[in-house]
């Protein structure tokens, strides 16, 4: 087949090693004709950049294709999507998160070729402002005209988009998140070598935070619960993996709790570290305010280890209260910190939640397994096209 995917920033990020994963997979295992369209990538986030790349397939940079909303930059950016699908003559577009998504959809209806778009998150969620949500609605509701499938990282995803009247249940389709899951299965890892470089002693209970220092993905909320946690039981220690522009804020506010030894910042990593890291850590923390279906948390638990999290878009279809971790209600320390504390003294639960979570989803979350479902979705849309047409 030969795909277009359309995504603004490589920045690393689950989106966007979802999307990656995707056209390195289709390229390599498939031996698809694969063209992958970016935007600019610069932040403190990282960048993928480099290793698409290095993939073997056509990357396209548009310089115009930025996050924001920016009208001139949109519409040139929208014009040359329509010129590249024409001159390309893909047999599918698949776009990816919601600027591109919307871009994209639009400039490859102008140029009539079908379209499938994945919601990694929810275009509309909380947080945004009333007008900012209901114009991402609007223009969902839009573009959803001429989109074949949506394929959600979730299925509080597709709900989400149902509960706002956006298209019908029957161009829905869930398949999550894939990563590469052997890192996060070996035991090669050196735990006690990566500790003691992390400053963390044996004795530490090291609770692990994965994600961007960045607006609504919940620091502050960890932080609060650790002046509690450190005054019950100082041996727990905190791990933030990931940089962003809070990072100064953070370690201004834990200087001023006094908790400055209780906190260690890895600062921006590779993304091939992450499992080593994981290794690590013995309860993973994530306490965003939304996400579609953080690949963190089957990361962790598929690294056999317990998972705490907030109940924000897809958490609850891996984290089983009882089973492999404690889903709790957005925002709150009170619950986050009664929950931490009962893993640090229970060693044996810690390790229950971890191995059942490793024996749940190692498999539904490889990559390879992602791609396949991926591609039968396109065969579907391709399929159903033809006789449309025949």
């Amino acid at each position: 087949m030969k795909v277009i995917h359309v995504i603004t920033r490589l920045i690393l990020g689950g989106a966007q090693e979802n999307t990656l994963h995707t056209v390195e997979d289709q390229h390599t295992l498939h031996g698809d004709d694969v063209t992958l369209v970016i935007g600019p990538s610069e932040g403190p986030e990282g960048t993928l950049v480099p290793r698409a790349m290095q993939g073997g397939f056509p990357v396209e940079v548009v310089p115009s294709l930025k996050r924001s909303i920016l009208p001139f930059d949109d519409l040139k950016a929208y014009r040359h999507l329509v010129r590249l699908f024409k001159e390309l003559k893909p047999d599918l577009v698949h776009t990816h998160s919601s600027k591109a998504g919307i871009l994209g959809r639009l400039a490859a209806r102008k140029a009539r070729v079908p379209v499938v778009h994945s919601i990694h998150g929810a275009a509309f969620h909380y947080g945004q402002s009333r007008v900012a949500y209901n114009s991402y609605v609007a223009a969902e509701k839009y573009v959803s005209k001429w989109t074949e499938k949506f394929i959600c990282v979730a299925d509080a995803m597709r709900d989400a988009y149902l509960a706002e009247g956006i298209s019908t249940p029957d161009r829905y389709v869930t398949i999550y998140s894939g990563f590469d899951v052997d890192p996060f299965l070996s035991t090669q890892h050196d735990r006690n070598a990566i500790r003691e470089n992390l400053g963390f002693s044996s004795e530490d209970i090291v609770v692990g935070k994965i994600g961007r220092l960045f607006h609504l993905k919940g620091h502050e909320f960890l932080i609060e619960s650790a002046r509690q946690i450190v005054q019950q039981d100082p041996r727990v220690k905190f791990l933030f993996v990931g940089d962003g522009i809070l990072r100064q804020q953070f370690e201004d506010q834990i200087s001023q709790y006094g908790m400055s030894d209780s906190f260690r910042f890895t600062g921006l990593v590779p993304t091939t570290q992450i499992p080593e890291l994981m290794s690590a850590m013995d309860i993973v923390a994530h306490t965003s305010q939304w996400e579609g279906l953080a690949r963190v948390l089957p990361q962790g638990l598929i690294s056999g280890k317990p998972v705490v999290s907030y109940d924000v878009g897809g958490a609850g279809e891996v984290v089983i209260p009882g089973e492999t971790g404690y889903l709790l209600k957005r925002d709150s320390i009170d619950a986050l910190t009664a929950a931490i504390l009962e893993l640090a003294t229970d060693p044996k639960l810690r390790q229950q939640y971890g191995e059942e979570g490793r024996r749940r989803f190692a498999d539904q979350f490889r990559h390879q397994t992602m791609t396949e479902k991926i591609r039968e979705v396109y065969q579907d849309v391709l399929r159903q096209r033809a006789d449309r047409h025949a």
